[in-house]
């Protein structure tokens, strides 16, 4: 489209520029007159197509807030303010004593993603419950575990160990789901939290399961391989909803027609050009995401399709059923999914809901949540809600006595991003830009009528 407008705007300036040629000729005693016509006419043209090219704009963050699920945004608050707390935690539980001093805290604080002026210090002090500072003979101010916190960081220790067996199944279903069955170390440490893997996840944790998967290296490079494959375990959460408690024998991974649950905000308006999509879309069969999908042309429905049954399956291991988009991106390649992801997930509002509050966007699954909480709960999400109970924050200055009184915050709050948690500390990842991320050359989601996300946000 930007290509034809450079187009047109060379073809008019051409024709203008054979005008003024004969006004030159006709009329050379007005040269002013005709360069002020010229200048006028490129003018015109040029702010009629820039308003043209950017009254539609992309951004997640230019949605009407009537579209938004104000009970989706205070969960992500919530964990927004929760994954600070959980990195300082870590930070403390990695030195020899449990204790840190306090001025040592400062250097995390781009992973803590704290604005300015604020301190790691002052978000610390919020904590009393969870944090205990004191001074040593020199004056230096130490941080360290309350009795509670230390009492939490042995309950979930014990929590993450009775979640091995179903850790270990997710990893190796990821693993089955991707293209040439083994995934980067690096992008499955970012799903450490979200899976409820250990703190040691990387070190020792990976290497315990050699009957399910083992490490190898590529180039220099970590990679987990899948070492077999369970018939059991390829079978989508969907059909296991859908699937009678007495069949006999498992399906093998191929074409599925199950629709994917949905839940609309309460004043989403039904549109009938709307709801005939959605139920075309619904009754569209799919392949399975265990299923070989090389043959896949990319932007075709069948694709896109495919491309949601991934992610809804991979929302569904996570125990909050939400992710960082960011996280999803990075396995666009070996999940064989649409190179504009985010458009995807747009356009799918019923199965996904983005947040783009704070510096990094997460995604829900809609029909995993019942206002602002889970449905199911595991004992993994109630150990955080324990740590939330314990946390000092409660709003900045605008009379907020919890998280049930939610109301929006400003872009310069205390807390305004989320950290991008792994299993080691001083290994961050930056925000990557998505066109250094390897991938095949994918077409665009031909399937996405970008003026259905224009009137489904309500963009003007």
């Amino acid at each position: 489209m930007v290509i034809r407008c450079f187009l047109s705007v060379a073809n008019i300036r051409n024709g203008i520029t054979q005008r003024c040629r004969i006004s030159l000729a006709d009329e050379i005693s007005q040269p002013s007159l005709t360069v002020e016509v010229v200048g006028s006419s490129l003018a015109c043209y040029y702010n009629s197509s820039q308003r043209r090219l950017m009254s539609k704009s992309r951004r997640v963050q230019d949605r009407s807030k009537n579209k938004r699920v104000h009970d989706l945004e205070i969960a992500t608050e919530r964990w927004k303010v929760l994954s600070k707390i959980l990195f300082i935690m870590d930070v403390i539980r990695k030195e020899p004593e449990q204790i840190i001093p306090l001025r040592n805290l400062e250097q995390y604080r781009q992973q803590i993603n704290l604005s300015k002026p604020h301190r790691v210090s002052d978000f610390v002090r919020k904590s009393p419950k969870l944090f205990d500072l004191y001074k040593d003979n020199r004056g230096v101010v130490w941080c360290g575990f309350t009795k509670k916190a230390e009492n939490l960081v042995e309950e979930e220790g014990r929590l993450i160990e009775e979640n091995t067996e179903k850790a270990v199944e997710h990893v190796t279903r990821l693993l089955m789901m991707s293209v040439e069955k083994k995934l980067p170390l690096d992008k499955i440490a970012h799903f450490r939290r979200d899976f409820g893997f250990p703190f040691d996840f990387r070190r020792r944790w990976i290497h315990m399961f050699p009957e399910h998967f083992r490490v190898i290296k590529i180039d220099g490079s970590e990679y987990l391989e899948l070492n077999s494959w369970n018939p059991a375990w390829a079978v989508t959460e969907l059909e296991r909803k859908y699937m009678p408690e007495n069949m006999s024998g498992l399906p093998s991974p191929g074409i599925l027609c199950l629709p994917f649950p949905m839940k609309f905000p309460p004043n989403f308006k039904k549109i009938f050009r709307d709801g005939g999509k959605i139920e075309h879309f619904q009754k569209r069969s799919y392949i399975s995401p265990y299923a070989d999908a090389k043959g896949l042309v990319p932007g075709s429905q069948e694709f896109n399709k495919r491309a949601v049954a991934v992610i809804h399956e991979i929302l569904s291991f996570t125990i909050e059923k939400r992710l960082v988009t960011d996280h999803l991106t990075h396995f666009r390649w070996e999940f064989v999914m649409p190179q504009k992801l985010m458009r995807l997930l747009l356009k799918h509002y019923g199965i996904f809901y983005v947040s783009e509050r704070g510096k990094r966007f997460s995604v829900f699954l809609t029909g995993a949540y019942d206002g602002s909480e889970l449905i199911r709960k595991c004992p993994l999400v109630l150990w955080k809600e324990k740590i939330i109970s314990l946390t000092g924050y409660r709003g900045r200055k605008r009379g907020v006595k919890n998280f049930n009184e939610f109301v929006d915050f400003d872009e310069g709050d205390l807390f305004d991003g989320e950290l991008d948690d792994q299993d080691t500390i001083s290994n961050f990842e930056d925000d990557e830009s998505i066109s250094t991320l390897k991938e095949p050359t994918l077409a665009e989601d031909s399937e996405m009528d970008v003026r259905d996300l224009y009137d489904t946000y309500g963009i003007t």
